[in-house]
C-alpha cells in the first residue's frame, strides 16, 4: 500500500507541475514511475490512462462548445485513431533499449521546445496532406512510446505555420482519444494493475485540477515552461545514466 501511496504522490506532484504549464504529465510520469520499479511498459500504460482521464473532460466541452474546425480537426483525428494503436501494438515487438532511447529523444526534443521552441513558424503549409502525414506520424510514435501525443503535435503544427490558437483546441481535443486507443492496445498484451492505474487516476485528476487553478493567477508561463523542460532534461540524463551504467 505504501507503494500505491508513493506512486499516487508522485502522479499528483508531476500533474500539478504540468497542469500549470498547460499540458498533460504523462511523458513526465512515465519515466518516474519506470524509475521506482514498475516495468517500463506498465509505465506506458499507466501514463496514458492516467493523460487520457484527465483530459477527456475537457475534450467532450470543446465538442459541445463546437469550438473545433472539424475540416482542420478530422485529418488528424483519423490517423491518430488509426496509427497510435498500431504504434502500441507494435512496441511489444521491437527492442525496449530501443524504445527507451527514443523516449530519452521525445524528452529532449519536448524540453527544448519547452524551453527554447520558438513560436515564428518556419514555413506555411496548406492543405489536408501534411495533417494526414503529421497524424500519421504523431499517431504512430505517440502510441509505440506511450504518450499522447500533444508534446510532439502542437509544436509540430505550429512551426509548419497552423494557427497556434487552433491547433492547440485541436491537440486537445483529439489526443486523449488517441491515447485510449493506444492503452487498450496496451491492455490487450501487457498485464496491468489496476489499481495502480485507478490511484495514479485519480492523483493526476486532482494534481491536473490543482494546476489549472493555479494557472490562472498571475504565474509566468515562461518560467513554469523553463521547470518543466528542466524536469524533462533532467529526466532523459537519468534514464541514458541508467541504459548506459
Amino acid at each position: 500500500m505504501n507503494d500505491y501511496l508513493l506512486y499516487s504522490s508522485l502522479a499528483f506532484v508531476l500533474s500539478t507541475i504540468f497542469s500549470m504549464g498547460g499540458t498533460g504529465s504523462g511523458i513526465a510520469l512515465i519515466p518516474v514511475l519506470n524509475f521506482f520499479g514498475i516495468e517500463f511498459i506498465v509505465a506506458k500504460a499507466t501514463g496514458l490512462f492516467a493523460g487520457a482521464s484527465t483530459t477527456m473532460t475537457a475534450s467532450i466541452m470543446n465538442i459541445k462548445r463546437k469550438t473545433l474546425d472539424f475540416s482542420f480537426v478530422w485529418p488528424i483525428a483519423l490517423m491518430m485513431l488509426v496509427f497510435a494503436p498500431i504504434g502500441a501494438y507494435s512496441s511489444q515487438f521491437i527492442n525496449e533499449t530501443l524504445v527507451k532511447l527514443l523516449f530519452v529523444l521525445l524528452l529532449l526534443y519536448s524540453a527544448s521546445m519547452m524551453i527554447f521552441g520558438k513560436k515564428k513558424p518556419i514555413m506555411h503549409a496548406r492543405g489536408k496532406t501534411i495533417l494526414f502525414i503529421m497524424g500519421a506520424f504523431v499517431g504512430f510514435v505517440a502510441g509505440l512510446l506511450g504518450v499522447g501525443g500533444g508534446n510532439i503535435l502542437m509544436p509540430l503544427l505550429v512551426l509548419l505555420g497552423f494557427d497556434p490558437k487552433k491547433v492547440a483546441v485541436t491537440v486537445s481535443s483529439v489526443v486523449p482519444f488517441a491515447a485510449l486507443g493506444s492503452f487498450f492496445t496496451y491492455a490487450g498484451y501487457v498485464q496491468l494493475d489496476w489499481l495502480l492505474l485507478i490511484c495514479v487516476m485519480f492523483a493526476s485528476i486532482a494534481g491536473g485540477y490543482i494546476g489549472n487553478y493555479l494557472m490562472h493567477f498571475k504565474l509566468d508561463q515562461a518560467k513554469t515552461k523553463k521547470l518543466m523542460g528542466a524536469i524533462l532534461y533532467i529526466l532523459a540524463a537519468k534514464m541514458l545514466y541508467k541504459m548506459l551504467f
